[in-house]
């Protein structure tokens, strides 16, 4: 499963703060707005605003 942008916003997160965690984890942006992120890395990321985006993703989808 993938994460889109339009779950970060979902998670009431904006592209700025979204691009700047991105870079700081050496993630491609610009590939994340075009095919999303594997929620995998994600989770495995450690970070607890990812985790927010995560549980937002997780209860969206049941």
């Amino acid at each position: 499963m993938k994460i889109y942008m339009s779950d970060i916003r979902k998670a009431k997160m904006c592209s700025q703060g979204t691009r700047a965690f991105f870079l700081s984890k050496g993630w491609d942006f610009q590939d994340f707005l075009k095919n999303g992120i594997d929620i995998e890395i994600v989770k495995n990321c450690d970070d607890a605003m990812a985790k927010q985006v995560i549980e937002v993703f997780e209860n969206g989808r049941e």
